[in-house]
């Protein structure tokens, strides 16, 4: 295992502010986001998809790939979990949520979020950017539970990756992304504690790949979506991350 199931500090986080700058469509039956660049500064058959952590669709992921969008990138982000995202409150999920029942099961028993059938929805978006939108260069985002899919979804198009605090991948899903990977990692993480960074980075190291981790201290899992950002080292952190994902995606996928 690269990076551990999912856990409790995968419900925790903060709600951030902000006037959202794309759109909701639809990706066939899927929900979406759609965060289109100006044409001045756009990157031509190039974008993101942004794969989410349970949280799914909502206004800290919209915010990010308006980011993206403002760095030239077409970002989309899709509906990983069939209109079924985990349940947020003002601090994240509620007290005693089971997020393994969810994961396996769904809210309500019969919409399981298990990779059988996340497989599918992000096969779709692929296809969806490649046929509607013209692109033939694409990279991927996965927070925390996305980052499986980064992974996964090398040999169906991602050709550049970027994962921030990943959990639920194994090792022959890393071992399967055989391109440039980036990975953004918090010091405090039972998630992907440093037994399985290590272990991450010597898998990387046999691959011969270039590869990226860095550490940030101070932070939780979750970080570079959910960090609350009234809090100097969080904001911090949560800001390097996403640049190190601008200057990744700038350098070998461009």
């Amino acid at each position: 295992m690269a990076s551990n199931p999912p856990g409790k500090c995968c419900t925790i986080g903060v709600k951030h502010e902000g006037e959202e700058t794309g759109a909701n469509i639809k990706v066939g039956k899927h929900d979406a986001y759609l965060a289109t660049p100006d044409p001045s500064n756009a990157h031509k058959d190039t974008a993101i998809l942004y794969l989410v952590d349970a949280f799914g669709i909502w206004a800290n992921s919209k915010l990010m790939a308006d980011q993206f969008a403002a760095n030239g990138y077409l970002c989309l982000i899709v509906d990983l979990f069939n209109g079924d995202p985990a349940p947020t409150g003002p601090q994240g999920m509620p007290e005693g949520f089971d997020i393994m029942k969810w994961l396996n099961h769904g809210s309500t028993g019969d919409n399981p979020h298990t990779a059988e059938y996340v497989d599918v929805i992000v096969l779709d978006a692929i296809k969806w950017l490649q046929t509607e939108k013209g692109v033939k260069k694409l990279g991927s985002v996965g927070y925390c539970f996305g980052a499986k899919f980064v992974a996964r979804h090398f040999a169906s198009g991602i050709s550049v990756g970027y994962m921030a605090h990943p959990s639920f991948v194994d090792e022959e899903e890393l071992r399967g992304f055989k391109g440039p990977l980036s990975i953004a990692a918090a010091e405090t993480d039972s998630i992907f504690p440093a037994k399985l960074r290590h272990r991450t980075e010597e898998i990387l190291e046999e691959m011969k790949y270039p590869y990226q981790i860095n550490l940030f201290s101070g932070v939780e899992h979750g970080f570079a979506v959910r960090a609350d950002i009234s809090q100097k080292h969080q904001k911090f952190a949560k800001e390097q991350a996403f640049y190190q994902a601008i200057q990744w995606f700038d350098t070998f996928l461009l």
